[in-house]
């Protein structure tokens, strides 16, 4: 499980702020702990932004790190892309993340990981009670 690093922990290259703009794609990696193609693969797939400088790369908003989170927090819960794309369209572009927000999306994750418990309970028993069938033969 990779997690977002706490604010104000230090990296190999000094201290940093949690809702810090203009990282570059690298400097996202190594605070949210992914390889920079992971990073690039959100962006690419409608759940990062960034803007352009004028050497045409890559800088990131100051809630680029709060929306990592979520998408992690997102995926170990079972969200597909596209689920989790509409979850952080609730959230205006480069708006820090409040505590409203954060307890907005625990509230779906937590229904989402509800139905999932429901979903597989329901298979589990399927496949026990096709278990016990096969026992009495």
């Amino acid at each position: 499980m990779v997690e977002v690093k706490n604010p104000g922990i230090s990296s190999s290259r000094g201290a940093f702020g949690w809702h810090e703009a203009g990282l570059s794609v690298g400097q996202v990696a190594e605070r949210s702990g992914l390889a920079p193609s992971a990073v690039r693969f959100y962006e690419r797939n409608g759940l990062l932004t960034s803007d352009r400088n004028s050497g045409n790369q890559r800088r990131y908003r100051g809630d680029v790190l709060c929306r990592i989170a979520m998408i992690r927090a997102s995926q170990r819960v079972g969200l597909s892309l596209a689920e989790i794309r509409v979850a952080l369209a609730q959230l205006p572009e480069g708006h820090v993340p409040t505590r409203e927000d954060w307890e907005r999306l625990a509230v779906h994750l937590r229904g989402k990981a509800q139905g999932r418990i429901q979903e597989l309970t329901g298979v589990l028993d399927e496949l026990a009670s096709s278990s016990s069938g096969t026992r009495s033969r």
